[in-house]
């Protein structure tokens, strides 16, 4: 069975369905390229999944290390080259200021921003510019 079901629903959009789960999604191209702007473009997605991607596997361990990052957040930005027009740059911070780390932790979660399977599958030249912020 598909993962994914997409369907084009007219004036640049898309709705997708998590065929598992029934979830539905819609896409709309950016203002910047003929769209309306009203929801996340495809290529939002992109950098959505990059720091989603990062979260699930942080979480998965530390989760397996016995502590907790429930309530940290991330600021993503998506910035668009022309000519070739895709993802140039994701620009994530992670902030895990509300979270009580040790030095240990905070290691185990550093060491794991380029490892995740969305960071290894992008493309090279997509620069992933990634910041983490801990309480002092």
């Amino acid at each position: 069975m598909e993962t994914i079901r997409t369907t084009y629903i007219g004036q640049l959009r898309t709705e997708a369905i998590h065929v598992q789960s029934g979830n539905r999604l819609l896409t709309d191209a950016p203002i910047d390229n003929h769209g309306k702007g009203e929801t996340f473009s495809p290529t939002d997605l992109l950098a959505t999944s990059l720091a989603s991607c990062i979260f699930t596997i942080m979480g998965i361990k530390a989760e397996a290390s016995g502590f907790s990052i429930d309530g940290a957040t991330a600021k993503t930005w998506k910035i668009m080259s022309e000519d070739p027009r895709r993802v140039a740059e994701v620009k994530i911070e992670y902030d895990f200021t509300m979270c009580d780390l040790n030095d240990k932790q905070k290691k185990i979660l550093q060491s794991l921003v380029k490892v995740s399977p969305v960071p290894l599958s992008l493309h090279p030249e997509t620069n992933q510019n990634i910041s983490i912020t801990f309480k002092d």
